[in-house]
């Protein structure tokens, strides 16, 4: 059992219920759910409450948090927004993780994920359920691999990536900063940052603003 502050999840969507799942297998008490949505406070999530805004977070002289929203961008801000705040990781005990996957602060691997040997995930990830990633790939600060995504050995990920459900990423790929795979897209050669990328095989189709 984990030991020290209870853990605040930030973001009250669904995305949160998953995170809290994650949390209480890997066997840390959640206090409370934060969200700035006056509209969420003083609803039930899994049996958690939503109390109020992060702000809460500033008056905490010690606290360990979550950010539990899949919006790569939305993550960041809040991260750079508390920074005396622990980021805490959380790995699902269904996923297998290798020992020498190394997961910065506040990243999160959902139920079924498989991380293979040598692979350098950075802060305030996500890793969605049953993704595969496979050796020697580095995913950047802030990227989403969503569920049933697949990535084949030596992939990187710049920062901020969102790779959509059911895609898949041939070997030694590099996706630019804060592109977008589309759902079900076959990326089979290097992507430019900040651009949007369909089909199979996924090509650019504009830049993102």
């Amino acid at each position: 059992m984990n030991t020290g502050p209870d853990i605040y999840v930030i973001g009250a969507g669904g995305h949160a219920k998953v995170v809290i799942a994650t949390l209480r297998e890997s066997g840390y008490t959640i206090k409370a759910v934060l969200d700035d949505d006056p509209k969420k406070v003083g609803k039930d999530l899994l049996g958690v409450q939503v109390v109020g805004p992060p702000s809460q977070l500033e008056n905490l002289p010690e606290s360990r948090a979550v950010v539990a929203i899949g919006v790569n961008s939305t993550r960041k801000a809040i991260a750079e927004r508390f920074p005396r705040t622990e980021w805490v990781s959380a790995v699902h005990p269904t996923a297998c993780v290798h020992p020498s996957v190394r997961l910065g602060p506040g990243t999160v691997v959902f139920a079924g994920a498989v991380i293979q040997p040598d692979t350098h995930i950075g802060a305030h990830c996500i890793v969605n359920t049953s993704a595969s990633i496979d050796h020697d790939c580095l995913l950047e600060d802030y990227v989403h691999v969503a569920p049933g995504v697949n990535l084949a050995g030596g992939v990187r990920l710049e920062q901020g990536v969102f790779v959509g459900i059911g895609s898949a990423i041939i070997p030694s790929v590099t996706v630019g900063c804060w592109t977008v795979v589309g759902a079900g897209g076959v990326v089979v050669r290097d992507l430019a940052g900040q651009s949007l990328a369909i089909g199979v095989p996924a090509r650019p189709t504009k830049k993102r603003e």
